[in-house]
């Protein structure tokens, strides 16, 4: 009997490592495959659903002696420390999780002879440029060295400088993905911007509308941004593992811009009562919050992407994730 392919997703446990996971076991012919999670917890979430889960922490080399060693294909690394869950600035934690977790995991790459690494960057790397241009993914890297995202971003980018050594040294294929939010939902809500406990704001205008509160949108409401799905964060990187290439460097995103506007109208008509919807109100003088819009046309060309959700269909989807709570079991919500 042939082989199966398998695929480590590192970062299982986490928001966005669930819902890909999840998404991966669909995609993949389960013939060819084999889609095994792991994460730095410990948990029988994926086993009890019949989904191979090694509990792994990426920052400690003896913990990969658990990994298969043999017919590993690919392997997607997600795990790292998050700026939006750092309640108490500790930068140590993004040189551990980051560059020392890179580190091991192109360790155990190059021991086991894996084909290929997708790798998850930050779109901060970029965050510099004007928010009215589409972002390339090829632009040069343009960031403030100062602020709570600083470490991480730095960390980020050396993580990538070890994976070209890898790619050039040892031949390993490297596809990496440049981030922006990737819309999941969650049952828990915050997250710490400068370190303050803080509800995200597609939960405080959800709530809003449940309630039939008025909401408002802030600055200019033609401001546009990309929403992506997680899903079709997902079908990016798992095309990334059959593509006959031996890189890529992708922006995630839709290439279709949504309105603040835009937004906000399809949560009431999602959200709200339709007997009492929330009303509208605009206040141009107040200050918007920054979204980033992303060139994927090397995407669409070379892996073959195509965007399925645009902004109706993600919030629709949404509102069935939020009756479905898949992943309650996974979310720690005593932060």
């Amino acid at each position: 009997m042939k082989s199966r392919k398998k695929i480590i997703i590192f970062g299982a446990t986490g928001n966005v490592g669930s819902y890909l996971v999840d998404y991966a076991l669909n995609y993949f012919n389960a013939d060819e495959y084999e889609v095994i999670a792991s994460g730095r917890r410990q948990t029988d979430f994926f086993t009890k659903r019949g989904i191979e889960y090694y509990p792994v922490d990426v920052t400690k080399e003896e913990d990969f002696e658990k990994l298969p060693t043999k017919d590993v294909y690919a392997v997607m690394l997600l795990s790292a420390q998050i700026p939006s869950y750092m309640d108490n600035y500790q930068p140590r934690k993004y040189v551990d999780s980051i560059i020392i977790g890179a580190y091991n995991v192109l360790e155990y790459c190059r021991k086991t002879k894996v084909d290929r690494i997708i790798y998850t960057q930050t779109v901060f790397d970029v965050s510099s440029y004007s928010h009215d241009i589409i972002l390339k993914p090829n632009l040069a890297k343009c960031f403030s060295y100062m602020g709570d995202h600083a470490m991480y971003v730095i960390s980020k980018n050396a993580a990538l400088e070890f994976i070209e050594h890898y790619h050039q040294e040892y031949g390993l294929k490297k596809f990496i993905f440049r981030l922006p939010t990737i819309y999941c939902y969650s049952p828990y809500q915050y997250y710490f911007p400068n370190g303050v406990k803080t509800m995200r704001p597609i939960y405080q205008m959800i709530n809003k509308a449940k309630n039939s509160e008025t909401l408002e949108v802030w600055g200019d409401p033609k401001y546009a941004k990309d929403m992506v799905h997680v899903n079709d964060f997902s079908q990016m990187l798992c095309k990334a593992v059959e593509v006959n290439r031996e890189e890529g460097y992708y922006n995630v995103g839709t290439g279709i811009p949504v309105t603040l506007e835009e937004q906000v109208n399809t949560i009431v008509d999602e959200f709200s009562p339709k007997e009492n919807p929330s009303q509208i109100i605009f206040c141009p003088d107040k200050p918007s919050t920054g979204g980033f819009l992303m060139d994927i046309t090397n995407a669409k060309e070379e892996l073959g992407y195509e965007p399925q959700y645009n902004c109706r269909k993600l919030l629709e989807d949404f509102k069935k994730e939020m009756e479905l709570n898949k992943f309650k079991e996974l979310r720690i919500l005593n932060i």
